[in-house]
């Protein structure tokens, strides 16, 4: 028999044994004389017992299973506070009674209680049948020169934006802006664009979950159309 049949056969015998301890745990409190046979290596060198190794594990195992358990509650925990946010925000959307209402009460509210460092709403439309607002208004031609990109997805954005995107959404902010969510608002027409940012050029991610944003977006979406008409209808 030479060294690799050897090895094999090893190996083999190696996971019928590990297939047997598993399904008979209570194998050593049977044959305790074997214990005192076995030989454990510590990493950090040195023999240890077999309930030393024992607890080591679960001590690990149990370090790992709090950490996990940390993550969860730190993740519920801001998922409540994001959705009261939210909540406190849909309201005062639901309150608003002009269209400078419903925009101070989205911008300012994602500012101070969400406490982003740059928001804008875009709304398309003709700027000169809303003139007198404190809104954005900038016609739809327009803003597809400048963001057609963003235009065409039908979902949240996030990440850096091309510098005449930047300057299109945040035109007073643009040297200052890093990454960006933007998310499209559309009813049966296109409303405009919601977009937050921070300084920060890693901060907003791919990755990022954006499912409260959307959620806002949605509301949105709801109300813009009593102050907004269709294109071409004023």
């Amino acid at each position: 028999m030479d060294v690799h049949e050897r090895a094999n056969i090893e190996a083999v015998d190696a996971d019928a044994v590990a297939d047997y301890l598993k399904r008979h745990p209570d194998f050593f409190t049977r044959r305790d004389d074997l214990l005192t046979e076995l030989q454990l290596t510590h990493p950090t060198g040195g023999a240890v017992s077999l309930l030393e190794r024992q607890v080591a594990i679960l001590r690990d195992r149990n370090m790992e299973m709090r950490h996990r358990l940390t993550n969860l509650i730190d993740n519920a925990r801001d998922n409540d506070r994001l959705f009261e946010l939210t909540r406190k925000l849909v309201l005062q959307l639901l309150e608003a009674t002009t269209l400078d209402g419903l925009v101070d009460a989205c911008v300012s509210n994602l500012r101070q209680e969400f406490k982003v460092e740059f928001a804008s709403l875009v709304l398309f439309g003709n700027p000169l049948s809303h003139r007198g607002t404190r809104a954005r208004i900038a016609s739809f031609t327009d803003a597809r020169t400048h963001i057609e990109g963003l235009l065409g997805s039908n979902k949240t954005v996030c990440g850096t934006l091309r510098p005449e995107e930047v300057r299109f959404l945040f035109p007073d902010k643009h040297a200052q802006i890093g990454s960006a969510a933007v998310v499209p608002l559309t009813a049966s027409y296109p409303l405009g664009m919601l977009a937050i940012a921070s300084s920060d050029p890693s901060y907003f991610r791919s990755s990022m979950g954006t499912l409260f944003l959307g959620y806002i977006a949605e509301v949105l979406e709801r109300l813009l159309p009593r102050y907004l008409k269709p294109f071409g209808q004023g």
